[in-house]
């Protein structure tokens, strides 16, 4: 019999150093909490491994009410938002949320793979990009899942994110717009599907303008701040510089632009960046970024709606539903320099 006593909304509290209110907001109503608290709450809440009053009512239900979200960073700006829509939509429909911070690590894979054929969870959300680690293997079978923010790569699994084709598309036609015809997509991934996708984006449009494919520069990345630097310091390696950038995601565009600062360009006059998320960040950049904004909490909402209509009625195939994303013009492009 286990010694280990239940981690309470106290214990979550004390670790976040905010009052059990700022915990219990933080958990039901999470868009009237700051950022910052926020984050520290969840953090507090996957150390502790806390669980909600959701999961007591399933224990005395007989069944479990409660969804289990893998994110690999809940730091990533992204998430925040992603969850307000997650945990909205389950609370309306009488369920609770459970988040499993896995930090790419497959130990803790394997710590929620544990968690999930113990039956206390209905239902799985991944923001990971791929399956659990180890599952295969372990011949474990995962409960109803739906993953958000990025399609898992070679997987049968439910999708709910933005249009990364349309929105890809929306961005490269933009620059051709503002008059640039040599034009750099930083962080295209072989593994990564929703990289992969918004390359794709990148082709429709250069194709479109008759751009040919021996005039286009690739480089690849993992879609961090640093690839989006190291993608900069290849290209001036390669002594192949284009009149504007266009980055798989915000971060890496903070990358680019970071490594561009550095070296005394100014932007927008010597180079054009363009990113996609519209993270918080990009409004504080100088110059801010034009970016691509994904509407997170609305994915959020209806990936567990889909997740709870499968619950209810098991889909015979994966389903995907793709929201339009919305382009951002701020101050990151203008028209090419002359050289």
């Amino acid at each position: 019999m286990s010694n280990i006593t239940p981690a309470t909304i106290e214990d979550v509290a004390r670790l976040a150093e905010v009052s059990i209110a700022t915990v219990s907001r933080a958990i039901h109503t999470p868009e009237k909490v700051a950022k910052s608290t926020r984050q520290r709450v969840n953090q507090a809440i996957a150390i502790t491994g806390y669980t909600t009053n959701a999961m007591a009512r399933s224990l005395r239900m007989g069944r479990s009410n409660m969804i289990l979200v893998l994110a690999p960073d809940i730091g990533d700006p992204n998430f925040s938002s992603i969850l307000v829509g997650l945990e909205n939509e389950a609370r309306a429909h009488g369920y609770g949320v459970l988040i499993g911070h896995t930090q790419n690590d497959p130990e803790r894979g394997l710590e929620y793979l544990k968690f999930l054929s113990s039956g206390q969870a209905a239902g799985l959300v991944l923001f990971t990009g791929h399956e659990p680690f180890g599952h295969q293997a372990l011949g474990q079978r995962l409960p109803p899942t739906v993953a958000v923010f990025e399609p898992v790569f070679g997987a049968r699994t439910s999708y709910v994110g933005v249009d990364d084709v349309a929105g890809a598309r929306k961005a490269a036609e933009y620059l051709l717009s503002a008059g640039h015809r040599s034009i750099a997509f930083i962080g295209d991934s072989k593994t990564r599907l929703g990289q992969a996708r918004r390359r794709e984006g990148y082709d429709f449009a250069l194709n479109a303008a008759r751009i040919p494919a021996d005039k286009r520069i690739i480089v690849e990345g993992d879609g961090t701040t640093e690839s989006g630097r190291l993608g900069l310091e290849q290209l001036f390696m390669r002594d192949t510089l284009p009149t504007a950038f266009m980055c798989v995601n915000d971060a890496t565009a903070v990358g680019v632009m970071n490594g561009l600062a550095a070296r005394g360009y100014d932007l927008p006059r010597d180079f054009s960046v363009i990113g996609f998320d519209d993270v918080p960040q990009a409004t504080y950049l100088n110059p801010a970024l034009t970016t691509i904004r994904q509407p997170r909490t609305a994915i959020g909402r209806q990936a567990m709606a889909l997740l709870l209509e499968t619950l209810a009625t098991p889909l015979s195939e994966p389903k995907e539903i793709l929201i339009m994303p919305d382009l951002v013009v701020r101050g990151s492009v203008t028209a090419p320099a002359r050289r």
